[in-house]
C-alpha cells in the first residue's frame, strides 16, 4: 500500500498540469492551501481522505483513479439516480472525465416555460420514448421515439417535455455539458 500512496503525489501533479491549472488555481477550487498542495505533489506529504475528496472532484477522476486502486472486475455500471431541475439522470458511465452518457427522464411538464441557456460544451440526445422539444437559436423541434440531435451547447438551447407522459433519452455530454446538466 505505501507503494501506491507513494504515486499519488506524481499522479496529482500530472492530472493538474494536464488540466494547465496552477497549484494557486487549485487551491481556490478545491480549499486546500498552495503549501499543501505543493507538499502533497512532490510527496513530502500524504493526503488525507479529506484532501483526496475535493482534488479527485476538481481533476474529474473517481477516487479509485487517483490512488490507483485495484480494480474490482465487476464491469457493471451501479447507476445512481441524481435529480436536477425536475429530472432524472442516471449515469450510463462510471469513468468521470471525457464524454459522459446518461438516460434522463424529463417529467409530463405540459406548461414548462422554456428558459434558453449556453455553456461550452457539446451535446447528443437519443430520443428512447415521449416527446422531447428542444429549442436550439432559432429553432423548435418536436423530437420522437428513435430521433436523435447533436448540437455545440454554445448556441442559445433549451430541453423539455411538454407532452402528457414521461420523456426517456440516451444522452452524451462533453466535459462542460456533464458539469452543466448534471453537477
Amino acid at each position: 500500500m505505501s507503494d501506491e500512496l507513494d504515486q499519488v503525489g506524481p499522479r496529482l501533479r500530472a492530472l493538474r498540469q494536464e488540466r494547465g491549472v496552477t497549484l494557486r488555481d487549485l487551491a481556490e477550487e478545491t480549499g486546500i492551501s498552495v503549501s499543501t498542495l505543493s507538499r502533497l505533489e512532490s510527496g513530502q506529504r500524504r493526503p488525507t481522505l479529506e484532501q483526496l475528496l475535493p482534488l479527485a472532484r476538481a481533476h474529474q477522476v473517481s477516487l479509485d483513479e487517483l490512488v490507483d486502486a485495484p480494480a474490482t472486475g465487476d464491469p457493471r455500471v451501479q447507476m445512481r439516480p441524481i435529480r436536477r431541475h425536475g429530472r432524472t439522470y442516471l449515469p450510463l458511465t462510471r469513468r468521470p472525465g471525457g464524454i459522459q452518457a446518461y438516460k434522463i427522464v424529463f417529467p409530463s411538464r405540459p406548461d414548462d416555460v422554456p428558459t434558453l441557456s449556453t455553456h461550452e460544451g457539446y451535446e447528443w440526445t437519443h430520443v428512447l420514448s415521449g416527446r422531447l422539444r428542444l429549442l436550439l437559436g432559432d429553432r423548435d423541434l418536436d423530437l420522437g421515439p428513435g430521433e436523435t440531435v447533436e448540437f455545440d451547447t454554445r448556441v442559445p438551447h433549451w430541453l423539455g417535455n411538454t407532452g402528457t407522459v414521461p420523456c426517456e433519452v440516451l444522452a452524451l455530454f462533453g466535459p462542460q455539458g456533464e458539469r452543466m446538466h448534471v453537477r
